[in-house]
Formats: C-alpha cells, structure tokens, sequence
C-alpha cells in the first residue's frame, strides 16, 4: 500500500491523485494475517499447517508435546538394533496398525521379551512394545488436538478480520480501478490511441480504426486501419462483402471493440472516433456446435439471431458475421435477407448494424433501402494472382475469390482446375455434370505454366511492396507449379 501511495502522489495532477484518501494501509489486518497466519498454508484448516508457532500458547504445548513423542519413535529404530544386536530391525508405520518395530524372521531369537507380536508376514514378523503404544496414542492424540485448535483460532482470526471487510473490499475496489486505469493508459500511450468523443446521437464515426488485438499479431505498422460510418439516419445497416481471408470479420470486430473501449472510458486504436452511445452490442459471429443440448451449428446460430433481434433497441449496435451460412444456399439467403429487412423496417429496432455475409444477391437490397449501404474489402486481381489489401471501400464484391482461397490452402491442382471449369458454368447459366474417372483425365489436363512462365512470375514480383505473409503466400503458389510442372514432365517422359 505505501508504494501504490508513493506513486500516486509522484503523479502530480493526475485525475485519480483523489484516491489518496480512499487507499487505507489495513495495519491492524496486516498484522494479524503475518503474526498468525504460515506464509505458505496448506490449503485445508485442520491439519496442523496453517496457523504459526507462536501465535497461541496453547497450541504451542501442544505441538510440543506430539513433537517429544515422535523424537522418542524416530530414535527408537536406533535405539532397538543397539539393544537388540538386531541390525536389520525397523520402525516403520501404517494407517491400519500404527507404528511397529519389524524382524526377519532370521533374527527372531534375538527378540527382547517385551516385544508384542501384531503381525506375521511370510518373511518378517512385526511387533509393538508398551513404550511404543504410550508414545504413539500421545502422538495421535496432540494431532486430533492441533487439527482442533486450528480450526478454532482460524475461526476467530477470520471473525477478527471480518470487522474490517467493508473497509478492505472498498480499498480493494479502489487498487482494482487504478490497476485498469493504468493498463489502459499505457496501452494508449504504446499503441497511439486517441482520446474518442461520446454522443448521444445514433451515429458512429471511425477515422483508420484498428484492431487492438490483431494488429499486436502483425509485424509494426502492416496493420491496414479502416474508416466507418454508420447512422440510423443513413448508413443505418452496412451489408459487407468480399471473399475469405480478405479481413470482413476483424473489420467487424474492431468496429464493436473500438465502441466498448470508448465506452468503458479507454482511449481507442483510431486516429478519430465520434462514438454515439449505445446500451448494448450484440454479436452473431462464428459457427459452433452445441452438442451437450443436441443443437446443430444452424440452430445455434438462429437462437442466437432470435435473442439479438428480440433485445436489440434503436440506440444498440448489431454485428452479424456470415448470417445463414449453416444451411442451404437458398434458405440461408431467404433468411439472411429477411433479417436485414426486419432491422431495416423495424421502428422498434432499426438500429446501426455490420452484416457481413457472402450472399452476394443481398447486395441489391441497397437499391430498395437508402440506409442500407453496400461496403467490400478491395482486393488486387492480376492474370496470375490475388492480393487480398484489407481496406474496406464503398460498393460490392464483385467475385468472392473461394477457389484461390482454396488453392492458397494447398488443394491438389486437378480439384482447383475442376472448380474453376464447374465455376464457369454455373456463371454462364448451365448445370455442370459429374464426369467420371473414365471421362476425366486431371493428368492431361493442360498445365498453366511452363518453365520460362515460371520465371517471369517471379520477375515480376513486387517485393518491395509486398508483405511478408503475400510473400510467403506467392512462395507457396510458385513452389506448386514448379513441383506440378516437374510431375506433368515426368509423366509425358
């Protein structure tokens, strides 16, 4: 307590040098926690660990006493081979007879008189002596008494201490705020967020918002920060497209985390944040089994959904990630259209939403909605390549880039040129057919690259202005059709 003190007075004007006051140093507690208390107790009270020597006389005698009679036991076992000329004799102790002294059976002759056979064994016989019996019920009754006594002078320091409960749980409350203060604070300063201002208006205005946690996970400065608008006047609902891996769910997030940072009264990763106040943020996102209760990925996800649209007012903020995916095409349409209309129209609901989704036909519903507002994620598209730029523009996704997404994930060529050959008919209108292994030959398919190809895809890479996960990325890309034109050379030969 004296350092946490020590430090607030250093920081002179600072706007929490008002809890001085409020920070009690607990003397009397401390005291009696370090003059009673072992520094390392055992976790249970009553076995003989947790109050210190010295803290109760009577306790003291006790231990004391047990203490004598397990030296007199703990030097019997010398004691006895001396008497006994029995070298091999040993003390040893169990729970179900206590403590004995044990002979081989090649040494019973040697046996005193006063031994009292408790057991026989094949190749030991185990004895007790009265001394032994006297000095074991002294040992097993001071314990009974130590367990006791702790547990009743651990009751009376804790009824001690709970006079001053109030008075520590507010000093605790006290470190508690100064330790998120602080952590927030230097967050702020390591990672240049500023200071947003609050409204109570029903807009929310980010200029280059970041994610706090996901761009730590970058290297410095790659990070693309993002803008947002979003208004129950105009840009009430945000429909978001773009393909996987692009940046659509982070976007998301760190629009909703930004708006809790403000609120909660953090600085945020922005370079300017005119935040209107919400009272609640509900979120939608990921896909996951409830399995304990048998619901599917799609139920969970509508439970879900249903909460969010029977709770949410005008003042909260929606965010609904891939709404509808975990069923059919068609149903997960239907549904993830009439949702965005429902919070379109609803006067009652009506609030400032992020729907980021892949069905591309949502994007019309802007046509109909003025304050529905189509935003994508840009991506760079060459003959050969796809660079996803993470920066969110207005406007829809034209393609959704699944099959490169597919072919980064590393799946054989045959499967990628096969989907790019349904892909082109389904787009040209038709229903493409299976094709047997009779009729398909992947092998002979014509390969994409040759050799001197290869070598200008390379030459042309920008490395200058590429990142370092787009140059591991097109490593991987060249590294395949390098090794699958030395396969299709290998074959013809």
């Amino acid at each position: 307590m004296p350092k946490i003190k020590e430090i607030l007075i250093d920081s002179i004007g600072s706007d929490i040098n008002y809890l001085l006051d409020q920070l009690v140093d607990h003397e009397q507690v401390v005291k009696l926690i370090e003059t009673s208390v072992i520094d390392q107790p055992s976790q249970v009270v009553g076995d003989g660990k947790v109050i210190k020597t010295g803290y109760s006389s009577q306790l003291d005698e006790v231990r004391s006493d047990a203490g004598s009679a397990i030296d007199y036991i703990s030097r019997l076992e010398a004691d006895e081979r001396k008497r006994t000329g029995i070298k091999s004799l040993k003390v040893s102790y169990n729970k179900v007879f206590g403590y004995y002294i044990e002979v081989s059976k090649s040494n019973i002759s040697l046996v005193p008189s006063n031994y009292i056979r408790r057991q026989t064994l094949t190749g030991s016989e185990r004895f007790i002596t009265p001394e032994m019996e006297e000095y074991e019920s002294r040992v097993l009754s001071a314990k009974d008494k130590i367990n006791e006594l702790e547990k009743t002078i651990y009751k009376k320091i804790c009824i001690e201490l709970s006079d001053s409960h109030d008075n520590v749980l507010k000093t605790a409350a006290v470190i508690a705020y100064i330790d998120v203060v602080r952590s927030l604070g230097e967050v702020a300063v390591l990672n240049e967020y500023v200071k947003p201002k609050l409204n109570n208006k029903t807009s929310i205005v980010i200029k280059d918002g970041r994610h706090p946690t996901v761009e730590k996970l970058v290297p410095h400065g790659e990070f693309v920060p993002n803008d947002s608008h979003i208004s129950n006047d105009d840009a009430q609902l945000i429909v978001l497209t773009g393909p996987n891996m692009s940046g659509k769910s982070t976007y998301i997030r760190q629009v909703a985390l930004i708006v809790l940072m403000a609120q909660i009264g953090s600085f945020v990763p922005a370079s300017e944040a005119k935040i209107g106040l919400v009272d609640r943020i509900f979120t939608r996102v990921g896909l996951n089994d409830d399995i304990a209760v048998g619901q599917s990925t799609f139920m969970v996800e509508m439970v879900e959904t249903a909460s969010i649209l029977n709770q949410a007012t005008d003042k909260s903020l929606i965010v609904l990630d891939e709404v509808g995916r975990g069923t059919s095409t068609y149903d997960g349409l239907a549904i993830a259209q009439s949702i965005i209309e429902y919070i379109n129209g609803n006067s009652k609901l009506n609030c400032r939403t992020l729907f980021a989704t892949h069905y591309h036909e949502l994007i019309n519903l802007a046509e109909v909605f003025p304050r529905i507002k189509n935003y994508n994620v840009r991506v760079s598209e060459n003959e050969d390549s796809v660079v996803f730029l993470h920066n969110i523009v207005p406007g829809a996704a034209t393609r959704s880039y699944g099959i490169h997404v597919a072919k980064l994930a590393g799946l054989p060529a045959e499967v990628i040129n096969r989907a790019d050959h349904i892909l082109a008919e389904l787009e040209s209108g038709g229903r493409p057919k299976a094709q047997s292994k009779d009729i398909i030959n992947y092998r002979q398919l014509p390969f994409e690259f040759t050799e001197s190809k290869l070598m200008e895809n390379i030459k042309n890479m920008n490395l200058e202005n590429m990142t370092p996960l787009e140059a591991i990325t097109k490593l991987y890309e060249l590294k395949q059709v390098a090794e699958n034109n030395n396969e299709n050379n290998r074959k013809k030969s």
